[in-house]
């Protein structure tokens, strides 16, 4: 009997339970693959497909086992499953994969046979029964042949020109999701904060209060920009994505570009840490322009003037408000 406060170690199961479990993990997979194809079937109708053939091949892989097991043991299946197994390769709850970029469930997916066509090999090496190797050989040997009819799948329903299209969209989806909003907090907290923290600093000379107000300041941005890129936009109509998902790239990107050069006022002493942050500034508006031509497609030169000239402008203004 197996309980599901146990976990039993693979060597401990007969070869009834081991057709079992294979049998519960070909109806998981089965499941898995559905649930992809679900998620993608609106944006990528021709990746949905092929994840629609691979669940019915795992289908009629299952059937296949059932047939064996009805044959050898009866129609009474014993009930185990991956949890139940010690060292039994999991998989990635059907959930995440709302989180999964397109790319990545097409990894996944690859994964997922090849970590059952593994373990099957390993656990045939390591048995003693030859029915049981036998077995164990032939589940490896149906592993490797899904992976053989995804590829299959995958030129009936996603030609070169197809593929193309979805990587497309996937890539601006990507853009419009994170790389867009993440911009933006990264602009907004490495510009707007240059004046309150450079006008304490000058006004002050106190390298601990600068670094103080930096932090406030950082993080006060960070969640107002991470509410209001949230709020403005619940991405049904634009396509741009969950707005938790750009809520939380532009936060976290507005917190970072502010404290990048508040951070130089933890050193005490107030022209080292001034000159650090300065370096910091200059580096932070280089990389704001090179981000801006390597994903949004900017020039570089016009995205460098305008991130510089408005940097300046702001350090222009911070300093002589603290200096005055």
């Amino acid at each position: 009997m197996l309980y599901m406060g146990s976990r039993r170690r693979f060597r401990d199961l007969s070869e009834q339970e081991v057709l079992a479990l294979a049998i519960s993990s070909e109806e998981d997979d089965a499941r898995i693959y559905r649930g992809y194809a679900e998620r993608l079937r609106a944006a990528y109708p021709d990746t949905a497909k092929i994840f629609e053939g691979m669940a019915g091949e795992e289908d009629g892989h299952r059937r296949a086992l059932i047939d064996l097991h009805r044959t050898r043991f009866g129609e009474v299946i014993p009930l185990i499953r991956r949890e139940h197994v010690a060292g039994f390769y999991a998989r990635r709850p059907v959930w995440l994969a709302e989180t999964l970029s397109l790319d990545r469930i097409r990894e996944e997916a690859g994964n997922m046979e090849r970590e059952a066509e593994r373990f099957y090999h390993m656990a045939a090496q390591s048995a003693q029964d030859a029915d049981t190797r036998k077995l164990l050989g032939d589940l490896a040997a149906m592993e490797a042949r899904h992976q053989d009819a995804a590829h299959k799948l995958e030129k009936q329903h996603l030609g070169e020109e197809a593929r193309a299209g979805e990587d497309d969209r996937a890539k601006r989806q990507f853009l419009l999701t994170w790389v867009q909003p993440g911009l933006a907090g990264l602009m907004d907290g490495s510009v707007s904060t240059l004046a309150p923290i450079f006008a304490t600093a000058f006004a002050t000379h106190d390298p601990w209060t600068t670094f103080l107000v930096g932090l406030a300041a950082s993080v006060g941005a960070g969640i107002s920009m991470g509410f209001t890129e949230a709020a403005s936009d619940d991405g049904e109509l634009s396509g741009r994505g969950s707005p938790v998902k750009r809520g939380i790239a532009a936060g976290v990107m507005t917190t970072v570009g502010g404290l990048g050069h508040a951070l130089p006022y933890l050193i005490p002493h107030f022209w080292t840490a001034t000159t650090i942050a300065l370096v910091v500034v200059f580096i932070e508006l280089w990389a704001i322009a090179w981000i801006q031509n390597r994903f949004m497609e900017t020039p570089f030169l016009r995205a460098a003037f305008q991130v510089v000239l408005g940097g300046a402008l702001v350090f222009a203004a911070g300093a002589l408000i603290g200096s005055g």
